[in-house]
């Protein structure tokens, strides 16, 4: 038995997602996550909500509630709305938790005993109508490097180029939109990344079998410019992992904390320990090689925005401390959902949001529809056209056409029950034959995390049984041999559990209620098709199943498609 970790880039906690969000980690790590556990492996699936930093003070204040209670009670909603989404997440944790403030301060320790952190006095942005140093993302202008009017202090969203405040044309307090700024002196800690370069690099360039996305936008941050950056991890800010702490080998940093991008990925491990701490396993077996993690597989999913700290930072971290913390083994990184020929706005409320998404249908349209379009090789876009097409085609017309067809023709004449006797020839050899093939290629493109040429296989195997069923007709065939008919009716009917396992990963509910409406208590994995095919016994009884999955029609497109385009209110 295998065992894996995996993570996916943790949500920033001021508001709820869209689609984009979550076709960039979350589901795409659930994917593999469940994959993984339907192959019998043991599987560490790990979230949780990025709840420190600008995004999180912003968001409170406009709610008009204190920090802490406005995280609580946006932990609480996404966690539920990423149970709508059947999320599997093991643990869905905070970064606020205490382990992450504990486990982030003895990094920070260690990192300065290993001569990786230096104090830096240096100027910052001071807001006057503020009476405030504005950390980084409190700062907007324009970028220098593209002409982007809404770069932060930080980095450009529209080239990815890596800023400071002073880099930016025009810069302007985000909290009062003020421009009567200036520079003051103040003291921050500096992580020496530029010491790291080398070890950095070298671990990098070992990763050939990663996506060319993940590696160039690594390569990137390491040798464009003047190479590598140290960088700092402290901000002023009030709400965050206070920078001052007992035993800390500095002083002067009172009224700081840790730069949210610093502690953000150290929560993967502190949510592994609230896990632990929650249900009384053994965190250390998954994270520390000297406790047994160095047979994990460690998987990462994210949006190639985020890459560039699980690249660089979060490893300049766990490499500089030198001491046998797991480091990740693969990064599936993946490019931007744009929104029905634009980009899906937060600010503007365009595009569909996960909690809109679940208003209208159930999770497994979604889930199928993004998988099947995940922005893997280039950025895709979302329309209503094409979601309305892969839907009827791929869902309605493909599996719930197949299940309804065979589970109706069956019940209607021989009742609801597997078919007795004769044989179903050459063509159900034929088809268990292509299934074997076909099923082994699903696994490979799953394994390699390659998630629409799964999707498309997956499909590919429940139209095989579509023409399998056309080409045989039972429904003929029963006019002139009912136990021929039955036969042919008795594979096809296996096939319905069958496809519910394969499919689970993409789309656990109908795959639950296919297994539901056939009784099937053997979920395993089908190793062995032309057993998993013969595994429902003649006589077994089944139950014919509602509509798996219902159409969208003209109007309820053009209806959603104009309700999505405008502000969210």
């Amino acid at each position: 038995m295998a065992r894996h970790l995996v993570t996916s880039a943790i949500p920033y906690i001021n508001g709820i997602k869209h689609l984009g969000n979550l076709v960039g980690s979350q589901l795409p790590a659930d994917l593999f996550a469940r994959y993984q556990r339907a192959r019998g492996n043991e599987v560490m699936f790990i979230c949780a909500t990025d709840e420190h930093g600008t995004p999180a003070e912003l968001a409170a204040q406009k709610a008009g509630k204190p920090v802490a209670d406005y995280c609580a009670e946006m932990h609480e909603v996404q966690a539920r709305i990423a149970e709508g989404f059947r999320l599997s997440f093991d643990h869905f944790g905070r970064s606020s938790s205490p382990q992450n403030r504990h486990l982030t301060q003895a990094f920070a320790k260690r990192l300065h005993e290993m001569g990786l952190i230096r104090e830096v006095s240096e100027k910052q942005m001071y807001s006057n109508a503020d009476g405030r140093f504005l950390p980084d993302r409190y700062i907007e202008g324009t970028c220098p490097n593209c002409g982007y009017d809404s770069a932060r202090g930080d980095q450009c969203d529209n080239c990815t180029k890596q800023l400071d405040p002073v880099d930016l044309i025009n810069p302007r307090s985000v909290i009062s939109g003020s421009t009567d700024l200036e520079m003051r002196e103040t003291k921050h800690l500096f992580l020496c990344q530029s010491k790291m370069k080398d070890k950095l690099e070298a671990w990098i360039d070992s990763k050939s079998d990663w996506p060319v996305l993940t590696t160039s936008i690594a390569k990137k941050w390491l040798n464009d410019g003047d190479g590598l950056q140290d960088r700092g991890i402290t901000r002023d800010l009030n709400w965050g992992v206070p920078a001052q702490f007992e035993g800390a080998p500095w002083g002067g940093m009172e009224g700081k904390v840790f730069y949210v991008w610093f502690d953000a990925p150290i929560e993967y491990i502190a949510g592994t320990q609230e896990w632990a701490d929650a249900n009384g396993g053994d965190w250390e077996r998954w994270w520390r090689t000297d406790k047994g993690a160095d047979d994990v597989t460690y998987t990462q999913f994210m949006g190639k925005d985020n890459v560039p700290f699980h690249t660089i930072g979060f490893p300049a971290t766990i490499l500089g401390s030198d001491e046998p913390w797991k480091l990740v083994d693969y990064i599936k990184s993946f490019n931007y959902l744009n929104y029905d020929g634009g980009q899906f706005s937060t600010s503007r409320g365009r595009g569909v949001f996960m909690d809109q998404a679940l208003e209208i249908l159930p999770s497994d349209y979604w889930r199928w529809w993004l998988l099947s379009h995940a922005p893997e090789s280039a950025d895709a876009e979302f329309t209503w056209e094409n979601f309305q097409v892969s839907v009827n085609k791929d869902l309605a017309d493909v599996l719930g056409n197949f299940v309804s067809r065979i589970t109706k023709f069956t019940r209607s004449k021989f009742g609801e029950a597997i078919p007795e006797g004769g044989d179903w020839g050459e063509a159900g050899e034929a088809l268990i034959a292509e299934l074997t093939t076909r099923i082994r290629d699903y696994e490979k493109f799953m394994e390699a995390k390659e998630v629409r040429k799964a999707a498309a296989e997956l499909r590919a195997i429940w139209v095989a049984g579509n023409e399998y069923l056309q080409s045989s007709a039972p429904w003929t065939v029963f006019k002139t041999d009912p136990v021929q008919a039955g036969a042919i009716a008795r594979l096809a009917l296996n096939l319905v559990p069958l496809y519910a396992v394969l499919s689970a990963p993409f789309i656990p509910d109908a795959a639950k209620s296919m297994l539901e409406g056939m009784h099937a208590t053997d979920q395993g994995w089908p190793d062995d098709v032309a057993a998993a095919v013969r595994a429902l016994p003649e006589g077994h009884a089944f139950t014919t199943p509602e509509v798996l999955f219902g159409k969208i029609s003209d109007e309820q497109r053009e209806d959603w498609q104009s309700r999505f385009a405008g502000i969210r209110t």
